[in-house]
């Protein structure tokens, strides 16, 4: 994996995003489960969400694991470029057209179905680009018997996104933590305690006079 990470680090060394350059990257490498085994952890209740690579502190690399069924939800990417290479497995990519109607979470009026705009299948070494002008998306893995291994890119980085109701378009504000960091499992509730700590610090008005 520290190749492919090498040669991503080298692209991205200035803030220049070349879709076709990027999506042809991740098309040239060919999976090989021993290069990422390690990051690959799995959960019996849901996909999980596991950092290889911070990229200088301008993108996040990472491997998703779903386990039979599993899915997410329709969601945006905050403004950042997604590219999905599956690595073992199938994994079924559902597009969406944004919500006409922008509800919030209090409204009492119902909105309407969100419109889908097509659904494609993804077989290992298959690579996908997403990103919130094409509309949102929701991945899933189609197997009610294999487990699906992906790779997913996003720069710039992101720490939430925005989940939708799919029967009305109602959206709410999702944070987005991590299964694992770099090959080891993390306290997901101690990480999500350190950034509200982190936030809280910078809002905390100067007591200096």
């Amino acid at each position: 994996m520290e190749p492919l990470c090498d040669r991503l680090r080298t692209i991205f060394g200035d803030d220049r995003v070349n879709v076709d350059e990027v999506e042809h990257v991740l098309s040239q490498y060919k999976s090989n489960e021993a290069d990422w085994a390690k990051y690959a952890m799995f959960d019996d209740h849901k996909y999980t969400r596991n950092l290889v690579d911070k990229g200088n502190g301008k993108y996040n690399l990472m491997i998703l694991c779903w386990g039979p069924g599993m899915g997410s939800s329709i969601h945006d990417h905050t403004d950042s470029h997604c590219f999905v290479k599956i690595l073992q497995g199938t994994l079924l990519e559902t597009r969406y057209e944004w919500p006409e109607a922008k509800p919030d979470e209090d409204a009492s009026e119902e909105g309407r179905p969100m419109a889908e705009i097509g659904r494609t299948l993804y077989e290992t070494n298959g690579v996908t680009y997403m990103n919130d002008t094409i509309g949102l998306h929701r991945m899933e893995n189609p197997s009610h018997t294999e487990g699906t291994v992906s790779l997913h890119l996003y720069i710039p980085a992101f720490d939430h996104c925005q989940m939708f109701d799919a029967r009305t378009g109602r959206r709410s504000t999702c944070q987005v933590t991590f299964w694992s960091e770099f090959g080891e499992k993390i306290d997901v509730r101690q990480k999500i305690e350190e950034r509200k700590k982190q936030k809280q610090a910078v809002v905390q008005p100067s007591l200096t006079s």
